[in-house]
């Protein structure tokens, strides 16, 4: 059970118009403040502390030899100076010497106070307390506040003027919406709107500035409807759970924070770390053993993050993870297949949806030997897709359908029955075009080299009575009323989890999620309607990634699309892609735990920076006259130790950012060290997170 109840956010007028700047690439903007420039000449906070008391001591000390009368009374000169001789009298006016002498005093003693506040930098220090003082309290200065009062103990934020204010929704009255801008006021201050529903709504209305002609169907649906106007087709208005921090605005999710250390660049010290569409649009690749918050830290805020955006029509996700992980709630889902499961309500198309058999076999071919491609002819699945095609084209131009996995395994494994029937229906429908795929097919059969065996083995996997009820193509008898799910509807905003067998059937999960990779890259770049944002989650893609892979991840930067791949270590990539991966991918992140091989090859990609590097040299002085060696001798019984002079050298070198044994070894838990790219170029160097804050 948690301590406390959570506490509520502002409302969501107030958090509308909380301020977001314009910050870094990667920055939690909500509430952002922009740090004060760095001064390099800024002492640090321990040598001011030291030096504002070793000042204060020997301004105590002075003080007290004169109040003492230790060093004599010729500091007092001046005031016997300015003051008649007849006040310091016994019949004299001494009242008025009195005040005098403490009027004196008191300039002696303040001019000792600033003199020696100058040497000891007393203001600098103050002010640096005071700064600290006022961000603890206020929760500014860089980062943003994690918990929020309530609204009633909150003051409520000063509305700006009406042509700025979004809660007056100022982009719709500007294009002659205003009716349906004082509807969406007004139910936004009467507390019946959620910040999805404003992010879709504010979708819908960019929508209608592409098309102007929907206007008037825009304005009576929200006149009809309200805020839940121009609806998510599943009806749902919100997530029954939320886990993160998320800014739809922006379309950000909040996945921790930056440490406030030397090794962060000084806009990042202290702020909050997000992700968003612009960042995962260059795919991103997460590595950590488990239990370092790859899934539950950086994969589930991400899905909740795409889930909430496609409820406001904004992105299309896709969640591949293994079958019984605590990953994001079904409820949260429009559809969540679970291959392999008795109890799944959705079944999976093995050919993505498409009607071309040359496209439905290399996306095949891809997802059972693409892990295989170093050992195959040509080093790649080319041959592999071929073989497949030439089975794949001739059947569904017989049948008018795709081949099940129990007929495909058939007609790879050259059974005489099955290849002869397809002959004869090729022979009947006067196909001769394909047969002469299929005679290319039997000729290559037996020969040296023939793939058709091993692909026969692979899709054996699939062929189990496990997955008797799944993969069955349109049309097929055993297809009815249960239509295959495929990937080609990513131009809706659609959430869909796939688990994968993992346990029972690893080998074969392994084959899913090579092919579902596979046609989500080739779906996505073939979307007629890429205003969406595609993304695909696959926490755990261990011996998915491929050489065709990593070219179909470069691809998905310019049709707004992108990957979170997760890795519990790089052993899981084949040697000779393990750089590669590294550099297709924009966003990296290594967690603590790490093996000093796998740090390796990040501070590799990383790479150097010119940094400037102090190097002290100590060496004994030694001297010839009898006096200074007495005093050395003197010092040397004193301190222990030789008398030296420092010798410092200052030079400017190349360093690793992060080098292999720091993200091996010195990494905390619970923290990691993240670089992002953005679709348009803009990259950060490696900043050290702690994740979840």
């Amino acid at each position: 059970m948690p301590p406390s109840a959570p506490q509520a956010g502002p409302p969501l007028a107030d958090w509308l118009r909380l301020p977001r700047p314009e910050a870094a690439p990667g920055i939690w903007r909500c509430g952002y403040a922009q740090p004060s420039p760095e001064d390099p000449d800024r002492t640090p906070a321990r040598q001011l502390v030291s030096g504002a008391v070793i000042s204060f001591l020997m301004g105590w000390l002075l003080w007290s030899l004169l109040w003492n009368g230790y060093l004599g009374s010729y500091w007092q000169w001046p005031l016997v100076a300015l003051t008649p001789d007849s006040w310091r009298k016994a019949d004299g006016n001494q009242t008025l010497y009195i005040w005098s002498s403490w009027i004196y005093n008191g300039g002696v003693f303040i001019g000792l106070a600033v003199f020696f506040g100058r040497i000891g930098r007393w203001d600098e220090l103050a002010r640096r307390t005071w700064a600290r003082l006022t961000r603890a309290k206020s929760g500014t200065g860089g980062f943003v506040p994690d918990q929020m009062a309530s609204a009633s103990a909150q003051a409520p934020t000063p509305a700006p003027p009406p042509h700025l204010d979004p809660v007056q929704w100022p982009e719709l009255r500007a294009g002659g919406a205003v009716e349906a801008a004082e509807r969406l006021a007004e139910e936004l201050r009467a507390g019946r709107m959620t910040d999805v529903d404003q992010a879709r709504l504010d979708r819908a209305w960019q929508a209608v500035r592409a098309r102007p002609q929907r206007l008037e169907a825009f304005v009576a649906s929200v006149l009809a409807e309200g805020a839940a106007a121009c609806g998510h087709p599943s009806g749902a208005r919100d997530l029954p759970v939320r886990a993160a921090r998320h800014d739809l605005s922006l379309r950000q999710v909040r996945i921790g924070r930056a440490a406030d250390s030397e090794r962060n660049p000084h806009e990042y010290r202290g702020a909050g770390v997000a992700l968003e569409p612009s960042l995962l649009g260059t795919s991103a690749l997460a590595v950590g053993p488990p239990g370092t918050g790859k899934t539950s830290k950086l994969a589930r805020p991400v899905v909740e993050s795409l889930c909430l955006q496609a409820l406001a029509g904004q992105a299309a996700v896709i969640a591949v993870s293994p079958a019984g992980s605590h990953f994001v709630p079904d409820d949260s889902f429009d559809l969540v297949i679970r291959l392999g499961h008795p109890g799944s309500t959705h079944d999976l198309d093995l050919y993505g949806g498409t009607t071309d058999p040359d496209e439905a076999a290399g996306m095949l071919a891809e997802a059972l030997v693409g892990d295989l491609t170093g050992a195959l002819p040509g080093g790649d699945s080319r041959r592999a897709a071929t073989c497949l095609a030439q089975l794949i084209g001739p059947f569904a131009a017989v049948h008018g359908r795709f081949p099940s996995v129990p007929e495909l395994r058939e007609l790879l494994d050259g059974a005489p029955g099955a290849l002869d029937a397809l002959r004869d229906d090729l022979h009947a429908d006067g196909q001769q075009g394909q047969l002469r795929e299929l005679d290319a097919f039997e000729r290559q059969s037996g020969r040296a080299g023939d793939i058709a065996a091993l692909l026969a083995d692979r899709i054996a996997l699939l062929d189990r009575p496990a997955f008797a009820d799944f993969f069955h193509p349109e049309g097929s008898p055993k297809a009815e009323g249960r239509r295959p799910f495929s990937l080609r509807a990513l131009e809706h905003p659609l959430r869909v989890r796939i688990d994968l067998p993992e346990r029972g059937h690893a080998e074969a999960s392994r084959i899913l999620a090579r092919l579902i990779l596979a046609q989500f890259t080739e779906c996505a770049v073939a979307r007629a309607d890429q205003s969406l944002f595609a993304c695909l989650v696959l926490d755990d893609a261990a011996q998915t990634v491929t050489p065709q892979a990593l070219r179909g991840l470069q691809r998905l930067r310019s049709v707004h699309a992108g990957v979170l791949l997760t890795l519990r270590a790089l052993d899981d990539v084949p040697e000779p892609l393990r750089g590669p991966l590294l550099g297709a991918v924009g966003c990296r992140m290594v967690c603590a735990g790490v093996t000093p091989w796998d740090a390796e090859r990040f501070a590799e990609v990383w790479g150097t920076e010119w940094v400037q590097t102090r190097t002290v040299t100590n060496r004994q002085l030694v001297s010839d006259e009898p006096v200074t060696r007495v005093l050395h001798a003197v010092r040397r019984l004193a301190t222990g130790k030789h008398v030296t002079a420092e010798s410092v050298t200052v030079r400017t070198e190349q360093r690793e950012r992060w080098s292999a044994s720091d993200l091996a070894n010195e990494l905390q838990p619970e923290h990691a060290v993240l670089s992002v790219t953005t679709v348009r170029g803009e990259r950060t160097p490696p900043i050290l997170t702690k994740l979840g804050e």
